[in-house]
């Protein structure tokens, strides 16, 4: 009795729940608009908003459902890019490293892994690339190209992207990793094993100092490789410029989280009996299907931190919470107009989406729904560039300031489903009206030129 009349006020006791709205309200309001003050306040506040802010993505399930989603499509074009991969690799007598490598990926599964990687193997020898003819070839080509495709579309999606590559982009970007990519990656592993097995080397690990650093450098390839193949992953996959700075914090991280990840699904796979006694043979391909999607999560786990590293004015609560008023709208649209057209008149570079996200602090897809909306209008026209830059579609002494006000006004607005002169009302028509003629008279004559002059 005792015990529980002590413990029955701990569930409603005033100090608890005043305590839990003072958390609630920080981690909801104070942590986002007070400014820290303080080099640990500094250093901890924008870390603890890329948590809550992740903790968010993650409880969305968006990035779950895409890891999902591509690991079916890794399942229909794995052989197929093996294929590939092993017929470049064999020109340059390098292909018995491929086996190699998927032990390496499929070392978490144990002596599963060891299974798959026959089986995989065994598929890839029985394709035979030149009795497939020039269909089967293409068919083959176009199948790993797929499935590049797909997994852009899905870090396009983390980095707020609409965007996908052109048509001729895809086939020379992807084609190009895929055919010079698998020959460069084993090549830097051959010049690993080849330094670590020189005389040099041997000399240097007798040395007890140095022997000792050695010996861990060796160790830590592994996860360094790891890090530099995400590193280029994060930076060559999206459609946009991805800072080298940002790509390699990601890819720190997801790499850590790599190698914790595995360590601990191996001692899961290595005590798994039960589920094999339920599961039979079938037991292989489950934790083959669990390895594929922990991967693909870990790896866009890593792309949404570089994305948040890059644009920390993204980090914030509510992904799709941020929508333009009229008039935040008409300001945002006209600044920008200014910026591209500033920069036209005084020969400097063309702006980017990026950069004008840095320039203007608002969210990236907010900005780039306003530079498409104004593009649609024949306003804007994007370059055909790597990285695109945005310039005027028409010379700024020939766009009226009024044309600019009524795109922005009238940008993504759809009535068609509203009855014809549902909305007329004399009163308000004569408003309008008034107000209208009373924006013509203001603006009769000034185009945008005369914006950025000052005319």
């Amino acid at each position: 009795m005792y015990i529980n009349n002590k413990a029955a006020p701990l569930r409603g006791c005033p100090g608890h729940d005043a305590m839990w709205k003072r958390y609630k309200n920080f981690l909801l309001h104070d942590l986002w608009e007070a400014e820290a003050v303080g080099v640990l306040r500094r250093r901890f506040y924008p870390v603890l908003r890329v948590i809550l802010v992740m903790g968010q993505e993650l409880a969305g399930g968006q990035l779950t459902l895409r890891a999902m989603s591509l690991v079916y499509t890794t399942l229909l074009s794995l052989v197929p890019l093996l294929a590939v991969s092993f017929s470049v690799l064999k020109a340059f007598g390098v292909h018995n490293q491929i086996e190699p490598m998927l032990l390496t990926y499929l070392e978490p599964l144990g002596s599963r892994g060891e299974e798959i990687t026959m089986h995989i193997l065994s598929f890839v020898d029985n394709m035979k690339v030149g009795v497939l003819g020039s269909v089967g070839v293409g068919l083959l080509i176009y199948t790993v190209i797929s499935l590049t495709q797909k997994v852009e579309s899905t870090f396009n999606y983390v980095w707020r992207v609409s965007r996908t590559r052109s048509l001729p982009r895809r086939f020379s970007d992807y084609l190009s990793v895929i055919l010079v990519g698998p020959v460069l990656v084993f090549a830097a592993l051959g010049m690993t094993a080849t330094l670590m097995s020189s005389t040099l080397v041997q000399v240097l690990l007798e040395v007890p100092v140095i022997g000792l650093l050695v010996a861990l450098t060796g160790k830590s390839i592994p996860f360094l490789l790891i890090i530099a193949a995400f590193t280029f992953v994060y930076m060559f996959i999206p459609n946009t410029k991805v800072r080298l700075r940002s790509a390699l914090v990601g890819a720190v991280i997801s790499g850590i989280m790599w190698q914790a990840t595995g360590f601990g699904f191996a001692t899961f796979v290595a005590s798994s009996t039960k589920y094999t006694a339920v599961y039979s043979g079938f037991a292989i391909l489950m934790f083959f299907l669990i390895w594929l999607y922990l991967s693909w999560f870990i790896l866009l786990f890593g792309a949404q931190i570089s994305y948040f590293h890059q644009h920390p004015q993204q980090v914030r609560l509510q992904r799709d919470a941020f929508r333009f008023s009229s008039r935040l709208k008409e300001r945002a649209g006209l600044v920008l107009l200014y910026l591209i057209t500033d920069a036209y008149m005084q020969g400097r570079p063309r702006w980017t989406q990026d950069a004008l996200v840095q320039r203007m602090g608002l969210p990236g897809d907010a900005v780039a729904d306003l530079l498409h909306a104004l593009e649609q209008h024949g306003l804007l026209a994007e370059t055909g560039e790597e990285h695109g830059t945005w310039l005027l579609a028409r010379d700024p002494e020939y766009i009226p300031l009024g044309e600019v006000l009524d795109v922005l006004r009238s940008a993504e607005e759809s009535v068609h489903h509203v009855r014809s002169h549902a909305l007329d009302l004399e009163p308000v028509d004569r408003l309008i009206d008034h107000v209208q003629q009373a924006r013509n008279d203001a603006l009769a004559g000034k185009t945008l030129k005369d914006l950025v002059t000052g005319r």
